[in-house]
């Protein structure tokens, strides 16, 4: 039997890769310029599937008890700069046990396109794959910096993968890959399965609870694979 065309949106931190800290340092360093505060702004706040966007207004309204989009554009552009010269200082990341089969996989599908869904600045994205040579592997993507709401940025990739394969986005399968809660309930709000991989800061249990029906330790696991072959 034929395979439906397969758009496949991973997300990056915790799925992928994992970065020690130097988002949140470049966060709190670009806060702290714009501002003059130190990192108490994001004391006891977890990043874990929020998008940039929505990481930036949440530190705002705590700073001021407001926010409009201009500001939140300024501290955008300002924390992706952080970033890449943080990420120069820090050594301290590394790629997940079974990314280079499952991208390679992805990569293979006939009728597949292979894109990001993620909560990273477009610019933030390049900067945490380039040290892998990963970012030019994904064709397209949904990025953090067009939009605060997951599903959203979820649906607008999904799209951009179907136009890549040249149809609409009804004709084509979704496949949602991430680490937190919020990629599986994301995924499901746009109608796509979702392979929930506990190589982030959420445990299998709590993945199965937000909706995940594969989980896995992480993407070296064989039933990974047989799922991205399109089994």
């Amino acid at each position: 039997m034929k395979m439906r065309p397969t758009i496949f949106l991973f997300d990056i931190d915790g799925t992928l890769i994992t970065i020690t800290r130097a988002g949140r340092v470049a966060m709190e360093r670009a806060f702290a310029e714009f501002f003059g505060t130190s990192g108490e702004v994001f004391a006891e706040f977890s990043f874990a599937g929020m998008t940039d966007r929505a990481i930036v207004r949440a530190g705002i309204e705590r700073v001021t008890g407001s926010c409009n989009e201009s500001l939140v554009d300024r501290l955008m552009n300002d924390y992706a700069k952080n970033l890449a010269a943080t990420l120069e200082r820090d050594n301290e990341y590394r790629l997940h046990r079974g990314v280079s089969d499952a991208l390679e996989i992805a990569e293979r599908r006939p009728n597949g396109a292979l894109g990001l869904g993620t909560g990273n600045l477009r610019l933030a994205a390049k900067a945490k794959l380039d040290p892998f040579g990963l970012f030019e592997r994904f064709r397209f993507g949904g990025f953090g910096c067009e939009h605060e709401d997951r599903a959203t940025i979820l649906r607008w990739g999904a799209e951009r993968g179907a136009r890549l394969l040249g149809r609409a986005r009804e004709e084509c399968d979704v496949l949602v890959i991430g680490d937190t809660p919020k990629d599986v309930i994301a995924g499901h709000a746009i109608g796509a399965s979702v392979i929930a991989v506990a190589t982030g800061p959420y445990r299998a249990i709590e993945l199965r609870r937000a909706g995940a029906v594969h989980v896995f330790d992480d993407l070296g696991d064989p039933e990974v694979r047989e799922i991205l072959h399109g089994g």
